[in-house]
């Protein structure tokens, strides 16, 4: 069995052609999906990219692996204490292991690890490739290493994993000047309009329309880049920002064909499980958040998901299954595809029955999405809904509460909570009786979230709201400034 895993960072579903995107962005994507199953519920159970890339690569939820946030204790697996075989759990259990159990030859190219000091991830990987970039590299260097990788394989080479992981669409937008603007000439998504841009800009909150960078206006990396804007002052900087993501999706796609053509070379395309996904998607404006993935919402938490088997694999091709999903239960149906069991202490659930008999893959009723890294969120996703529970607003103003009909407002604009009580209502109970399922089969005793809340709350908002009280104060948002000292009391007074 061979299975070419494409994780490209920031993938949004919905900026993708086979997704209905109206920008030719994934040709070669689309191409896959024509020949596959293409998944429209796929969530990843906790973001953004440490929690999302543990939960896959672990199985389990944040709740559970104890990993939810970018810093402090909660960026860490849970310690098992005196109970720690000389293999750890997660040495035992985790994707690759499992996957190398039944005889598999697992290999990543991918600088994550790196990035976030997320050394347990490495866990079950026969090789390891890192350029050494930290994430600030574009696809012209990763793709040298896959192929290096593809050719290199006798031709025996019939096990084995490999996962290829390109940042393209991650921010900032760096897709190199000598590849121009494919899409200089499309238009704008339809709902962002002049109107829009307008509120935003009224609005506060980071990486907001004049926030685009962070919490202020200076530039935090080591050089400007051409593609990303500071601020959104305008409907060309608008412009700017959707076409400089877009080019990113459009360069990794580049990058995905070519690879797939140097497996097809080695005769092992039509042999191979094709997956493409991501770890977490791309806010774009919605909530007034520009380039990043700060919220526990479909923007953030949605995520493509393509699997294209190989032709021996009786499947109807071009399906698409509309079912509501984790990403980990991909990864809990790729071992048993395999011929595996998926281990006991897994949250994520096979559905390879159903997809071996070419049906739905009835997947789950309702989903819980987490976010604790740029805010504390748990939200529930159900039928066309999703109601968001606000912890800590990340300094957006996020009320306590939110509503949204998914499928009436894909963009999350209009906040039905105070016209629908009882969906809210409904919401709230399925979010209290999964924490109690969780916390009943969890081998620590307190959520991480509280963690990352008695910590100070999330990594990226710690120690930065006296400084940006006084931006808002002297950029005329006085009455942003007043709400968010009102609500966040102590962050305001730190030093």
């Amino acid at each position: 069995m061979r299975i070419l895993y494409f994780d490209i960072d920031s993938l949004r579903a919905d900026h993708l052609g086979c997704y209905g995107y109206h920008r030719n962005t994934s040709p070669c994507i689309d191409r896959m999906a024509a020949q596959g199953v293409r998944f429209t519920g796929c969530h990843v159970s906790d973001a953004p990219c440490l929690p999302s890339r543990t939960a896959l690569f672990g199985g389990r939820f944040g709740i559970h692996s104890g990993v939810v946030n970018h810093g402090g204790a909660a960026s860490e697996p849970f310690n098992e204490g005196p109970g720690r075989d000389f293999v750890s759990t997660l040495g035992r259990t985790n994707w690759m292991r499992c996957l190398h159990n039944l005889g598999l030859h697992t290999a990543t190219i991918s600088s994550f690890g790196e990035r976030h000091s997320a050394w347990h991830w490495y866990a079950g990987f026969n090789e390891i490739h890192n350029n050494g970039w930290g994430g600030m590299e574009n696809a012209d260097e990763v793709e040298p290493l896959a192929l290096d990788w593809i050719n290199r394989q006798p031709d025996g080479a019939d096990n084995w994993f490999l996962h290829v992981n390109l940042w393209d669409p991650h921010t900032p937008y760096n897709t190199p000047d000598s590849y121009g603007n494919p899409f200089a000439d499309d238009p704008l998504p339809g709902w962002y309009t002049p109107e829009v841009l307008a509120k935003h800009r009224a609005g506060f909150g980071p990486h907001s329309a004049r926030e685009v960078l962070g919490f202020d206006a200076d530039w935090p990396y080591p050089q400007p880049y051409p593609r990303q804007p500071s601020e959104i002052n305008s409907m060309d900087d608008a412009r700017k920002m959707f076409d400089g993501y877009d080019c990113g999706v459009r360069y990794a796609d580049d990058a995905v064909g070519r690879i797939l053509a140097a497996l097809e070379m080695r005769g092992w395309l039509d042999d191979t499980w094709v997956i493409i996904s991501a770890d977490h998607g791309e806010n774009l404006g919605e909530f007034n958040i520009y380039g990043d993935h700060q919220t526990a919402d479909t923007i953030t938490s949605r995520v493509p998901l393509i699997i294209r088997p190989p032709k021996s694999v009786t499947c109807q091709r071009g399906r698409v299954d509309d079912s509501l999903l984790y990403q980990i239960d991909m990864a809990a149906t790729m071992i048993e595809l395999a011929g595996g069991e998926v281990p006991a202490t897994w949250d994520g659930r096979s559905f390879a029955p159903q997809f071996k008999a070419d049906a739905p893959s009835n997947g789950r009723d309702s989903l819980v999405l987490s976010q604790m890294a740029w805010s504390c969120q748990r939200s529930v996703r159900w039928g066309d809904w999703l109601c968001l529970r606000s912890y800590h607003d990340g300094y957006h103003g996020f009320p306590p509460v939110m509503l949204f009909n998914v499928k009436e407002d894909p963009h999350l604009q209009h906040d039905l909570a105070a016209a629908k009580p009882e969906l809210c209502d409904h919401a709230i109970a399925l979010l209290d009786r999964w924490m109690a399922e969780m916390m009943a089969t969890a081998t620590h005793a307190d959520d991480p979230m509280r963690t990352v809340l008695l910590e100070g709350g999330p990594l990226h908002t710690r120690g930065v709201l006296p400084a940006y009280l006084q931006r808002l104060r002297d950029t005329g948002r006085a009455d942003g400034a007043d709400l968010l000292a009102k609500t966040h009391p102590r962050d305001a007074l730190q030093s």
